[in-house]
């Protein structure tokens, strides 16, 4: 049997971990001895009580590994990431760290280490398709919509995060880029919003968009291919301004105030739009995932969409379906043959339905 490590068991570490210990020994690090408890009590994976933090501490856990997984906090992502590949050891990560992964390129190409980063839900799920209409079609516009939001809005923020609240922070503070024309455009954060209506469940909603920093891989895998692109935030109306006014008069933020409990009623939502030629036909492809709380599990939308999409990527790197030395964008695993398909029928089964709209220009 293979053996799985599992960095960080957060909310979605812990939705990895009891994913594939139906089918593999998987291990679960972790700092908190609480966490590790909580998990080990309810599903069959082995803890060890680990220093994430600490690069001699990562070694001995990932030592025997046959495959590792990082789901540690962003800031420390990148870090880990880099202790994993000098051990060896084959990795996909859903870290999402600020720094640039290919910088680590030669150090896994060096290693001989398949290396997959940014495979949650998005990043994730939007590079798997990009990669995969890439080539089947010109594509001429890429755009996704996606947010974690509670069904009570919390007053006067409108919104709870459902990730890191630290890492929420972090993306009204980036700067955004996106591509328009086949040239990148960088724009201030929370900028050019919008209000977008969806239909779920025979309810209408509508909810505000607006710029940050999510393409993140795609700016490079697909240069050249896609000449325009862009990512936005979904939030209520209202939060824009509450996160405007706080940067505005500095006043101190404090994620502890955001951090929502396990059983909050929430959800998340997302919309990818294709639009492109396809055998001379021009066409609007639409995928839209629309995930709520799991009362059954109690684990959130956020964590299982993000966690399930890692570990249909991690099966597809623990059977050899996909393979490739140094450092992967989800795109890439996207343009595989037969890795989106498996992937998002992966989710399917676990509750996460992508509708797809197709729309003949």
């Amino acid at each position: 049997m293979k053996r799985i490590v599992v960095l960080g068991a957060g909310r979605v570490g812990k939705v990895i971990a009891s994913d594939l210990c139906e089918e593999f020994d998987v291990t679960s690090a972790d700092m908190s001895a609480d966490a590790l408890a909580l998990l080990s009590k309810r599903f069959a994976v082995k803890t060890r009580v680990t220093d994430l933090g600490d690069p001699n501490a990562v070694r001995d856990a990932v030592g025997d590994a046959d495959l590792v997984i990082c789901a540690v906090p962003g800031f420390m992502g990148f870090k880990t990431l880099r202790t994993v590949l000098e051990s060896g050891r084959d990795v996909v990560d859903i870290s999402f760290f600020p720094e640039d992964a290919f910088e680590l390129n030669e150090l896994a190409v060096q290693r001989k280490v398949t290396a997959v980063v940014d495979c949650g839900i998005a990043p994730g799920a939007p590079d798997y398709l990009a990669g995969y209409y890439a080539g089947k079609m010109q594509i001429e516009d890429f755009e996704f919509m996606v947010g974690g939001l509670h069904f009570h809005r919390s007053k006067p923020e409108e919104y709870l995060p459902t990730f890191s609240p630290v890492d929420v922070w972090e993306e009204y503070t980036r700067p955004a880029r996106y591509v328009r024309e086949g040239k990148v455009v960088t724009m201030p954060a929370l900028s050019e919003p919008e209000l977008v209506e969806f239909r779920i469940g025979g309810q209408e909603l509508v909810l505000e968009a607006f710029n940050t920093d999510g393409l993140r891989t795609l700016i490079t895998t697909m240069e050249g291919r896609i000449p325009n692109m862009k990512e936005k935030t979904l939030r209520f109306p209202g939060h824009i301004a509450y996160i405007r006014e706080l940067q505005r008069t500095g006043r101190e933020w404090k994620p502890d105030t955001w951090t929502p409990r396990e059983d909050e009623d929430e959800f998340t939502l997302m919309r990818i739009v294709v639009q492109g030629n396809e055998d001379g036909q021009r066409k609007k492809i639409t995928h839209t995932v629309f995930v709520t709380y799991d009362s059954e599990t109690q684990m959130s939308s956020m964590s299982r969409a993000t966690g399930y999409s890692c570990t249909g990527v991690a099966r597809c790197v623990l059977d050899g379906t996909y393979k490739r030395a140094g450092i992967s964008a989800p795109s890439h695993v996207g343009e595989a043959q037969g890795c989106t398909d498996r992937i998002f029928e992966h989710m399917r089964a676990r509750g996460i339905v992508f509708e797809k709209e197709v729309e003949e220009l």
